[in-house]
């Protein structure tokens, strides 16, 4: 059986991270969601996406497929009913879509052509670019699970002071010395290789993934996600940090989602909570306007390759798109177009030539080349956000 995970509809509900990628790509918990199911599944899945991001996220199309959503998360149930599927039948939650079966000349789903069944019960999925973080310690807890059953924890050094040390687990290479790891609210995995240095205070969950380091007196709260190769620093609250991106000083980032390749400068702070307690509004892409979350606590979002300055301020719900640079005084508006440069005085294009030069420099330093592939996105990502910036 060929499996592929589809973007479906949902794609513009997670920009500006999904410019840069497949909604199956998002890390949410300690695995991105196409981990998820080919953990579940055994086997590869290709994702089908748009066509400009096909070249980097390549489609395989068998005789056979099963398309599954790609903002579900997989669990065990859900799993063998959708390897249960017959052609033509199509797995649903009371009116949404989850998966169906499919021959090669009818990929695209089309309701009249497929039998409906049901999920017996309500599966996991995303909807909103904030279910990122707020949905974060159901899905650590169940990525947990899935990736210690059965296993041997690497041994805590005894400088570390532990609360429930059956619920935190250390791969192979992982590193942790005279820090305080508090599991009792939620599950900690330390990734292969990945670091936590002296005097951290870390309030479970928390997944550090491979590669990834905690700076010197680092204070998490939970749920928190810092993916592959991540440097994080200062006081964290339910943030999800996808791969490769930096927080690595003092400030304040709670609430929050950052894509790959984001900087945060030293005694960067995001403001997480109204002053006068009211529902936070986020920018919504698709109606170019400000959408209810329904959430008290909503932070900063902030796309692939975005930075900030030095002591940056962001205000409650910010959405900062790809390859912005942000800097200087006072609060930014709480959206940022992608390609922007400038800060609460007012943003410039942020031309692609010094944006690509940034690029370069800092994938170079983790051994990462900027190619004419990843150029080619960014390339389409500037003309399809121009008419949000103002130059």
């Amino acid at each position: 059986m060929n499996y592929i995970l589809s973007d479906g509809n949902h794609w513009n509900s997670f920009l500006p991270l999904t410019f840069t990628r497949p909604v199956a790509e998002i890390r949410i918990g300690i695995l991105t969601i196409k981990e998820k199911w080919e953990k579940y599944l055994a086997t590869e899945i290709s994702v089908q996406t748009e066509s400009y991001l096909s070249d980097k996220f390549p489609l395989k199309i068998g005789s056979d497929n099963v398309v599954i959503m790609g903002n579900v998360l997989p669990d065990s149930e859900l799993t063998q009913q959708i390897m249960g599927l017959k052609p033509s039948e199509a797995l649903f939650y009371q009116d949404e879509l989850i998966a169906y079966y499919a021959k090669d000349s009818e990929l695209e789903f089309d309701a009249s052509s497929f039998q409906k069944v049901y999920c017996d019960k309500a599966p996991m999925t995303i909807h909103h670019v904030w279910d990122i973080f707020s949905k974060n310690g159901e899905a650590l807890e169940a990525d947990f699970e899935l990736l210690t059953k059965g296993r041997k924890s690497q041994s805590i050094s005894t400088t570390n002071q532990v609360v429930n040390p059956e619920n935190i687990f250390l791969e192979e290479g992982a590193k942790v010395e005279f820090s305080i790891l508090n599991a009792s609210t939620g599950p900690i995995y330390i990734g292969k290789d990945a670091e936590i240095m002296e005097g951290c205070i870390i309030r479970g969950g928390l997944a550090l993934c491979d590669h990834a380091v905690l700076k010197i007196g680092a204070k998490i709260y939970g749920p928190s996600t810092f993916g592959p190769y991540c440097k994080v620093g200062g006081e964290v609250n339910n943030a999800v940090l996808f791969a490769y991106s930096n927080k690595g000083h003092e400030g304040f980032l709670g609430n929050s989602v950052l894509g790959e390749w984001c900087n945060l400068g030293a005694d960067t702070n995001t403001s997480n909570l109204k002053n006068n307690y009211a529902e936070v509004r986020l920018w919504d892409y698709s109606t170019e306007g400000f959408a209810r979350t329904g959430l008290q606590f909503c932070g900063l979002i902030m796309g692939d390759h975005s930075k900030c300055g030095i002591n940056t301020m962001f205000n409650t719900g910010t959405v900062v798109g790809v390859s912005a640079n942000v800097f200087g005084s006072g609060y930014p508006r709480n959206f940022v177009p992608s390609f922007s440069w400038g800060g609460a005085s007012g943003f410039t294009t942020y031309r692609t030539q010094k944006a690509y030069e940034a690029n370069t420099a800092m994938m170079k330093r983790r051994n990462v080349e900027f190619d004419a592939l990843e150029q080619g996105i960014l390339d389409h990502v500037f003309e399809l956000t121009k008419k949000w910036r103002k130059s």
